[in-house]
């Protein structure tokens, strides 16, 4: 695995700014300035930046401000491809940091479709959803180099119990994925369009929809419950019982910030709380989720195969700096 201590912190910089981009994203919809520029990838016919009208307000300053935030995140994203294909070239670091890249020039063009279709409901509900997977990705890439692939042998669980929480876990990544779809769908139905002077909405009730929410985050809560609890009964998932307590505690959170925005009717700061606590749900569930696969494993043989695996990377990394030692004395 990667020992350059510039690689962990470039990652994390990525992280962060795929949880930024979320925020300024919100901000423009929230405010109503997804119009702000009328344009793409242009801000105005012929300029690339806004241009002052008293009419327009700070519409067209804060688009184009969560547009120059998005070239940082494709700037930072391609710095982390680079940083992996020279310090962590062990898989899978390329591939998801690939995936990081691309990312933001998907989301580019999709925000340049978004502008062109009017603010559609479809393409902003696609525009965030890809964000709660880059997300996802980022930090996959942050915990593979703090964490990497070699949990101690004792670590691992096997039997029916490990095969229990592995299911149960995969049960409550495909619910959280219903309860973010269904969360933009409730946006996408709701007053916050976007767009001030000509709102583009789903055809939906609002109120159905928000219930339907509302009904799947009472099911992901229960099966975060059952995970804890699980990772009570299998002393082998004591690495991963952290984790599933941080996802409980964001949840519960959410779940308070959530209500009470519905309650209050949708005030813009507490919406946009409830879009950071999205994101931070996404980061704390993937954490936990790649900290569950990492100490199960159903297979005695897959078990064994691992921990031979690992003790090979680890005296060929002993040699390595048995071989180095003599050669930094003389310098």
């Amino acid at each position: 695995m990667p020992t350059s201590p510039w690689l962990s912190r470039i990652l994390t910089v990525n992280l962060v700014m795929q949880v930024l981009i979320v925020v300024t994203g919100g901000l423009v919809r929230l405010t109503g300035s997804g119009l702000g520029c009328p344009s793409w990838p242009q801000c105005e016919p012929g300029s690339y930046t806004p241009t002052f009208q008293t009419a327009d307000g700070i519409h067209p300053y804060i688009e184009f401000g969560n547009r120059m935030v998005g070239i940082l995140v494709g700037v930072v994203a391609l710095a982390t491809l680079v940083a992996v294909l020279r310090w962590g070239r062990s898989r899978p670091l390329p591939l998801l940091a690939g995936l990081v890249l691309v990312g933001p020039l998907a989301q580019g063009v999709l925000g340049g479709i978004t502008v062109r279709t009017g603010l559609h409901p479809a393409t902003v509900m696609a525009h965030f959803l890809i964000s709660m997977a880059l997300v996802g990705t980022s930090t996959l890439l942050v915990w593979q180099v703090r964490a990497g692939w070699r949990p101690p042998a004792r670590a691992f669980a096997v039997g029916p119990g490990a095969l229990v929480a592995r299911r149960l876990g995969m049960a409550t990544a495909a619910v959280a994925a219903v309860v973010l779809v269904l969360g933009t769908m409730v946006t996408g139905a709701g007053p916050h369009s976007g767009d001030a002077g000509d709102p583009a909405r789903l055809g939906l009730d609002p109120r159905t929809l928000s219930w339907l929410h509302a009904d799947s985050v009472m099911i992901f809560c229960g099966l975060v419950i059952a995970m804890l609890i699980t990772t009570h009964l299998v002393p082998a998932l004591a690495p991963s019982r952290r984790p599933w307590e941080v996802v409980l505690g964001v949840t519960v959170a959410q779940g308070l910030v959530g209500y009470l925005q519905y309650a209050l009717g949708l005030p813009v700061a507490l919406v946009s709380l409830h879009m950071l606590g999205a994101t931070l749900l996404t980061l704390a569930l993937t954490w936990a989720l790649r900290s569950l696969l990492a100490t199960t494993c159903s297979d005695q043989r897959q078990v064994q195969q691992r921990v031979e695996r690992h003790r090979e990377e680890d005296q060929r990394e002993i040699a390595d700096r048995e071989v180095e030692q003599p050669h930094r004395a003389q310098l």
